[in-house]
């Protein structure tokens, strides 16, 4: 007993990492597909997307169309080798889903740590509770699922870089050259590639100039990450600058602000993060670092010691992070905006507002950094307070609700239904897709591959189930085939001013809206409606092709459309009731 308490007290962050690991792996094995998922670009896009990819064995396919908005081209959806996508092709949707839920906490994690054993050496045994804690936390961040590997292996970049500045040898600086090459599986351009190569670049300037030699090992890096970058993500590549096709991303209006108004939009980003790149550290990181970063400035000028304020780690990571809020609000300053986009006309539509996801990483960091220097002083009061604030950050992160902490979503609605003896409005991810309602109703109705489109519920429904859509939501199709599908859903745009902006100054999403500016497409349990008719140019979807309307909502006004009511189906596995028309 003596001994089991002594390596409690001496191990206790391992054990405590343990024990939320296992919290997590417990839940979604007990619960699987009755696991409540995040629907947002993430039910409604990219598992969905995999699914149709797999079912028609189009991962590494060439020159094909997928049948989602019409017909797509193989190349807009994700690379085949992107490590993410990959399992998808390997497992089902579910267990791919959850692979790679643990694969990017436990690269946080793993990353976190080399990364502060790289930097400390010897002395990070000192700091390895922290470490650990601290990295625990980071890999837990709830951020966007399908890029999760991409927020969370950002230390493991940091740590190729450093390798590649430090190690001496040709042989050694091949390897982490190689490792470099590689790293773009575990990333993506868009997200983190563009802004990775131009803090890289920016890191050649600085180090040229403090160490009064060019860095060429950082500049060569530059090359060797760009080659892996078009190299895993050809297809990307291939969109973006070998295709004369006009897309969607022309006609998008960004937000014009005002330089107030970007203010705020830049404090609210520092503050709340968005919600792609939520990462729990309102309540104990940011008031912490604000608290120290004023005692340690406070100290710095009554020293007179000005030249170390801007020295100083925790100020320059701190100043890393404001900046990086200054760029996502000055996103939506139409004359920054215009000089980028002038500048590079190919990068008209990017949003490279963007740069506020790698805060993610550096909140973590700045919690270390803070944490660091409370072990520093050798008091055991300080040292007790900095394994507090870390194992906060862990809990916070763990419990907080936010819009992709599964976790937390599953065991709400799990206690609210054992409570409560009744269901939430939300949708499992079994629920959300009710597999087994929709091969009932393919199989009555003989279905063979006709073009279809959702109401009532999202199109990926229709997509992850393998029924053919002329509606669905992408973030770049044919400028094109949105003009006539807006000829389609004109009748409800000319109702619903909302939706008419919605769609017509973004776009992504080619659904059917409601008239009346109800949100029909809403994951809930009951689809209670106001409006049971549908405005939509009849005569225009049938001149896409499209035999079937899959609608939760009975049409008041199928007959004046010119529909015919097929079937009412439903499934004691699913919430749905799917009445099927036909044009």
């Amino acid at each position: 007993m003596k001994k089991l308490k002594n390596s409690v007290k001496k191990l206790w962050y391992l054990y405590l990492t343990e024990i939320l690991l296992f919290i997590q792996a417990i839940v979604f094995i007990l619960y699987r597909d009755d696991s409540y998922i995040a629907v947002h670009d993430n039910l409604d896009l990219f598992v969905a997307h995999f699914k149709v990819m797999k079912l028609q064995n189009a991962f590494f396919a060439q020159d094909v169309t997928l049948p989602i908005v019409g017909g797509l081209d193989r190349d807009v959806f994700g690379s085949e080798f992107l490590l993410y996508n990959i399992l998808y092709y390997i497992l089902d949707p579910l267990k791919a889903y959850f692979a790679g839920y643990a694969l990017k906490i436990l690269t946080g994690i793993f990353s976190f740590n080399l990364l502060a054993k790289d930097i400390y050496g010897k002395d990070y045994a000192r700091y390895r509770a922290i470490a650990v804690v601290i990295g625990t936390a980071f890999g837990l961040i709830p951020v966007f699922p399908a890029y999760g590997l991409a927020f969370t292996s950002i230390p493991l970049l940091i740590f190729i870089l450093r390798r590649l500045y430090y190690v001496k040898g040709l042989k050694k600086k091949l390897f982490f050259g190689i490792l470099l090459f590689i790293y773009p599986v575990l990333s993506y351009f868009s997200y983190h590639g563009f802004f990775i190569l131009c803090y890289m670049s920016v890191a050649v300037i600085i180090l040229w100039i403090r160490d009064r030699r060019f860095p060429a090992s950082i500049f060569a890096g530059i090359l060797v990450l760009s080659a892996g970058y078009m190299t895993f993500e050809y297809r990307l590549f291939k969109a973006m600058l070998f295709s004369d096709t006009v897309t969607i991303r022309s006609s998008m209006i960004s937000a014009s602000l005002t330089p107030t108004e970007v203010i705020k939009l830049a404090l609210d980003g520092f503050v709340n993060s968005q919600f792609h790149c939520q990462d729990s550290h309102l309540y104990v990181i940011l008031p912490v670092s604000l608290i120290t970063i004023i005692f340690i400035d406070a100290r710095y000028i009554y020293k007179k010691d000005y030249i170390h304020i801007i020295k100083d780690p925790v100020n320059l990571v701190f100043m890393w992070i404001i900046f990086n809020s200054l760029i996502y609000g000055l996103y939506d300053y139409e004359p920054m905006r215009s000089l980028v986009e002038t500048i590079v006309p190919k990068l008209k539509g990017f949003q490279f507002d963007r740069t506020l996801y790698f805060n993610s990483f550096l909140w973590y960091a700045l919690l270390f950094l803070i944490c660091k220097r409370l072990y520093d002083t050798s008091l055991k009061t300080w040292v007790l307070i900095a394994n507090v604030i870390a194992v906060f950050a862990a809990f916070i992160v763990m419990f907080e609700p936010q819009v992709y902490n599964d976790f937390y979503y599953t065991c709400y609605n799990q206690a609210y239904k054992l409570v409560k003896n009744k269901e939430t409005s939300t949708l499992s991810f079994g629920e959300f897709y009710s597999e087994e309602l929709f091969d009932g109703i393919k199989s009555k109705i003989g279905y063979d591959n006709e073009w279809s489109v959702a109401y009532g519920m999202h199109p990926a429904v229709l997509e992850y189930n393998g029924i053919y859509t002329l509606d669905g939501y992408i973030g770049m199709y044919t400028q094109e085939y949105k003009d006539k599908w807006r000829e389609v859903i004109e009748p409800a745009l000319d109702r619903s001013p909302e939706f008419k902006s919605y769609f017509d100054e973004w776009g992504p999403r080619a659904y059917i809206f409601s008239g009346n500016g109800e949100n029909t497409y809403a994951p809930l349990r009951n689809m209670d409606v106001e409006d049971h008719s549908l405005y939509i140019n009849a005569d225009a979807l049938r001149a896409l092709g499209c035999r079937y309307i899959f609608s939760r909502i009975e049409l008041d006004n199928a007959d004046a459309l010119g529909l015919i009511l097929q079937g009412r189906y439903a499934d004691e596995s699913s919430p749905y009731v799917i009445f099927l028309y036909e044009l």
